[in-house]
């Protein structure tokens, strides 16, 4: 350990900087696994305790790298879905602990992982109940998913999260157009578990707005 320091010391600032940005995105590498195994391939009891372990996992991060956006944003995702599973009253606290995260991110660098703070704060707004509740809120939803579009126009999760608030909206035509071109969106490198998982729920939504439209 001490050799490594006194190595770092010898190195230029930005070569630091360089490595610091390389051990960040292999975190945020590893939280995407682990949340997506957590997510796509676990029920029930399994999953509560593959998300205790990954909460603490985002949260030992987020220690290591309080300034990146990407870790931040990470964390922030693995406390919304958290919410979404656990369920009831009690998931608000974590809704909460999302919303913080993400706004940070947005603070560093609103357009890190492809704009994807966007995507999850926007997500969140339309999820989460609104006052007395909550802090949910249609209309900066759309603000924050339309962006979202913005900067990633061709990817899966902007299209998806997008499509999912117009669904919630009742507007099936648009949001079906939304869902074809989630599915229709390139394959993430190195993501192909959430990539097959999340197509699998645009074809769930797709057959639900046909039914509701039939």
């Amino acid at each position: 350990m001490f050799k490594r320091y006194c190595l770092m010391l010898m190195m230029p600032a930005w070569l630091i900087s360089q490595a610091c940005w390389a051990d960040a995105e292999a975190e945020v590498h590893k939280l995407q696994q682990q949340w997506a195994q957590a997510n796509y391939t676990l029920q029930g009891k399994p999953q509560l305790e593959a998300y205790d372990a990954l909460l603490l996992s985002a949260e030992q991060a987020k220690s290591a790298y309080p300034d990146d956006a990407g870790v931040l944003i990470w964390s922030g995702i693995i406390q919304s879905s958290y919410a979404g599973v656990k369920g009831g009253l009690g998931a608000l606290k974590y809704a909460k602990a999302s919303k913080k995260d993400l706004e940070q991110a947005m603070e560093i660098d609103a357009n890190a992982l492809e704009g994807s703070a966007y995507t999850s704060l926007g997500t969140l707004y339309f999820k989460v109940p609104g006052w007395p509740l909550g802090f949910g809120d249609d209309d900066k939803a759309k603000q924050l998913l339309t962006q979202a579009l913005k900067v990633n126009p061709q990817g899966i999760d902007p299209n998806y999260f997008y499509a999912e608030y117009l669904k919630e909206e009742g507007h099936y035509k648009a949001a079906g157009s939304y869902y074809q071109k989630a599915l229709q969106a390139p394959s993430r490198p190195g993501r192909p578990l959430a990539d097959a998982g999340r197509r699998k729920e645009i074809q769930n939504a797709l057959n639900d707005i046909r039914n509701k439209l039939n």
